[in-house]
């Protein structure tokens, strides 16, 4: 996948500069020039079918949108939510919020998930959830910051990944990944000559290490075409 377009809701955003950095378009839909959440979110469905979008990405985009964005791209808008859906969610659980609730609790693990978006507050089908201890001492801005660290930076671009790769499907609102066939460790160690066993620490490789490594990548090339 590429990114080919970045859009904020306000100026003077950092992803914006990153985007201009890396020549990619980017593009401010202001949300105080528009007198409605309708008239905003159709300029922004308009903006994104223009630029020929596969996939939405709300990376720390809290602008709420309407329907006109959600059937235009259905089951093709992921957001990451800074905890375990369906725990710590909803309206008002957005930001720094979500981590305060989470130790108001006394919650012991907490995490994050990615999911696809539609008419429903932190409801679409979810995609990836990665758990985070909660450790004694922590701070809200402690907390939100292993979260980030820890499971939203590293689900969110693996969520994008399996969507580019063509291996999502959703069905009565939950999401299978569909696996690489014959992609496991016991054929890996086989076709590499380590006898085809995969244990806990993994397999014994006899080919040279850049060899192996060739013929891994043109096993994943010749299934990205099949």
């Amino acid at each position: 996948g590429k990114i080919t377009l970045v859009i904020a809701s306000k100026p003077d955003v950092y992803a914006l500069e990153r985007a201009k950095n890396n020549n990619i378009e980017g593009k401010v839909l202001a949300r105080k020039e528009y007198g409605s959440i309708a008239d905003y979110s159709k300029a922004l469905a308009d903006a994104l079918e223009e630029a020929d979008i596969d996939l939405v990405v709300l990376a720390g985009f809290l602008t709420i949108i309407d329907e006109q964005v959600y059937e235009a791209f259905p089951n093709k808008i992921l957001n990451v939510h800074p905890a375990l859906i369906p725990s710590f969610c909803g309206k008002g659980y957005y930001g720094l919020h979500v981590h305060e609730k989470v130790l108001e609790r006394g919650a012991k693990v907490t995490g994050a998930t990615v999911h696809f978006v539609d008419e429903d507050l932190d409801h679409g089908p979810i995609l990836l959830q990665k758990a985070v201890d909660v450790k004694e001492g922590d701070t809200p801005q402690i907390l939100q910051r292993r979260v980030m660290e820890e499971a939203e930076w590293k689900i969110l671009p693996e969520a994008v990944k399996l969507f580019c790769e063509g291996r999502i499907t959703v069905e009565n609102n939950k999401v299978s990944i569909r696996s690489i066939p014959g992609y496991n460790a016991a054929s890996i160690c086989e076709a590499f000559g380590g006898g085809g066993h995969a244990g806990a620490a993994g397999c014994s490789i006899r080919k040279p290490l850049a060899e192996a490594a060739q013929e891994l990548e043109a096993y994943l090339v010749e299934w990205e075409k099949s």
